[in-house]
């Protein structure tokens, strides 16, 4: 079964038909193997695999599919789509799903293709993509027909699609021979100073050894991961989340897939409890939270909803607030913040010790206190002692974006952080300062960093960059921080190096005309990975303190890098 698991990864799920991502793991519809995956199983492997591939079920009572097959009343399209909508049904539906939610290509949502760019969306339908399964239609569909089928897929489906608890359970697919897997890693490095290093471009995760600097092993991924992996305490899985509500979990040590299930239709970021034994999913579509075990079984559904269930939200990110041994989740159109215990012994909700009312205590395991905010949080971190959520509102109506400080034990908001412009706080740092800590958070619309004083929450400088910026890195055994001008025209090929000791820039580096952001340290600080975020890109590293390059590794357009060690022991200067 592992190498069954493995090849069907590899061969389908690794392979998308539209950007990258196919979803080979629902149950009722499995992607069938290549010619290549079929020569490598043995036969007697193969001919099962490929037998439930060919198998078409009917869908489980309760699904999401179930209930939409029996609906055979929809909504007429208007003149204007009827087209693109006959197009799709014709051309897509097959692969992507008749609500567009996925089938055996990724889903083809609004939500999910936010970053997908109009020209990209031409060229891909038009040409295909190469080494995948996605075919072009540029000889069967006119540059209109292309075009109209670029405009479909950036409408919302009517009525909103579902993705209920039973489309969950279906959907999961395990490893059985997962538990017997050696307890050492297969390969020759340090685990605890090992690099999860995200390649957006063709969509692939390569691990990288943080002392030598060589690549470990490289795997296709799901279509567009989100939100930055989240790693068990022991290091050896790690979870990744798609924008498609994909999680996959990953043993590291013996390069494998264990085991898959999709929490919903678009999705944020996945958090992992600090015991290792939960993992919760933030979805936009549907409106909802999914906990999961460790084993990706389903152990309950949230609605992110007010109290009374009158008005709902996207769920804007959740984290794992390790000390308090709780969850805390932003929801994006509800002005909420909710904390989820699962701690023991935490003690009963009590809705009416804040704003919102409940008459009956419940108990506090695994179940929503309520936090009730002036207006809704788009991302947030916290500050060392996690007392504290810091986040920032997104703009509205022309007004740019407040910073707040929610103190979690008091439950509401104590403050606001003068910070201007667009922080974007969940790429935050804190660092020890002259007897005090200060935080520093990049900032989207300004070339500047505001550092504040977390006792005070005053401002103490604004350190000028060249231009605005999406993350900010540190590491507590360098005494510089290292941001980018990602969002600058002009300067995104800048990362700018600051000492925390004197809070002036001291040094760039810079790779002329191209993108670099998102730095990484090692696990003892002494490099700094630095991502060259072009589909022809490369993993830079530089050393900690001479700023010169070490080394460099070609990739495909590397958005992110995560150090092991760092993660797990939640290293000052590094993303939660």
């Amino acid at each position: 079964m592992s190498q069954v698991l493995q090849l069907l990864w590899r061969a389908g799920a690794a392979l998308p038909l539209l950007l990258m991502g196919v979803d080979l793991a629902r149950a009722a519809e499995p992607a069938p193997l290549n010619s290549a995956a079929q020569a490598a199983l043995p036969r007697a492997a193969a001919e099962p695999a490929l037998a439930k591939a060919a198998a078409e079920p009917a869908p489980a009572e309760g699904t999401a599919e179930a209930a939409s097959a029996k609906t055979t009343a929809q909504p007429a399209p208007s003149k204007a789509m009827a087209q693109p909508a006959a197009l799709y049904r014709e051309h897509c539906a097959a692969c992507h799903g008749a609500q567009r939610t996925g089938g055996m290509g990724p889903a083809l949502l609004p939500e999910s293709l936010e970053r997908l760019r109009r020209a990209e969306a031409l060229q891909v339908i038009g040409a295909g993509r190469l080494a995948t399964q996605m075919p072009g239609f540029g000889d069967k569909l006119s540059k209109d027909e292309i075009a109209a089928l670029a405009s479909w897929i950036s409408t919302p489906v009517l009525p909103a699609p579902n993705w209920a608890e039973a489309d969950i359970r279906a959907s999961r697919v395990a490893d059985p021979a997962a538990a017997k897997l050696p307890h050492k890693p297969a390969w020759n490095a340090d685990p605890m100073n090992l690099f999860v290093v995200v390649e957006g471009g063709d969509h692939h995760v390569s691990l990288v050894d943080g002392d030598r600097f060589e690549r470990i092993h490289r795997f296709a991924s799901r279509f567009a991961l989100h939100g930055g992996p989240k790693f068990t305490p022991d290091g050896r899985y790690v979870f990744f989340g798609s924008r498609d509500g994909w999680i996959t979990k990953y043993d590291l040590w013996n390069l494998a897939v264990v085991a898959e299930v999709r929490a919903g239709l678009n999705m944020r970021n996945v958090a992992v409890s600090a015991d290792g034994r939960w993992v919760m999913a933030a979805n936009y579509l549907p409106h909802t939270l999914a906990l999961f075990d460790a084993e990706l079984n389903l152990v309950k559904t949230y609605a992110a909803a007010t109290l009374d269930g009158k008005a709902s939200s996207r769920v804007s990110a959740v984290y794992d607030a390790a000390p308090r041994r709780s969850f805390v989740v932003a929801l994006k159109d509800l002005p909420e913040l909710w904390e989820i215990p699962y701690g023991p012994n935490v003690g009963p909700i009590f809705e009416a010790e804040g704003r919102l009312r409940e008459a009956v205590a419940t108990p506090d395991f695994l179940n929503v206190r309520r936090i009730a905010l002036d207006e809704p949080l788009d991302d947030f971190f916290f500050d060392p002692a996690y007392r504290h959520a810091l986040g920032a509102t997104r703009p509205k109506d022309g007004v740019l974006p407040k910073a707040q400080v929610v103190d979690l034990d008091r439950r509401r908001t104590i403050a606001e952080l003068p910070i201007a412009g667009m922080p974007h706080l969940g790429s935050g740092i804190t660092f020890a300062w002259n007897g005090t800590t200060l935080l520093a958070s990049p900032n989207l619309k300004d070339g500047a960093l505001d550092v504040i004083d977390i006792k005070t929450w005053k401002r103490v400088k604004t350190i000028a960059t060249p231009g605005p910026g999406f993350f900010l890195r540190s590491h507590e055994a360098t005494p510089y921080a290292w941001t980018d001008s990602m969002m600058s025209p002009s300067a995104k090929d800048t990362l700018t190096i600051i000492d925390k000791r004197t809070l002036e820039a001291v040094a760039r580096v810079r790779e002329p005309g191209r993108t670099l952001a998102h730095i990484e340290f090692t696990r003892d600080g002494r490099h700094t990975l630095a991502s060259l975020w072009e589909n022809d890109g490369a993993l830079i590293v530089y050393d900690a303190a001479t700023f010169k390059e070490v080394k460099r590794l070609p990739m495909s357009k590397p958005v992110g890098k995560y150090n092991v060690w760092n993660k797990i022991t939640r290293s000052e200067g590094t993303s939660h």
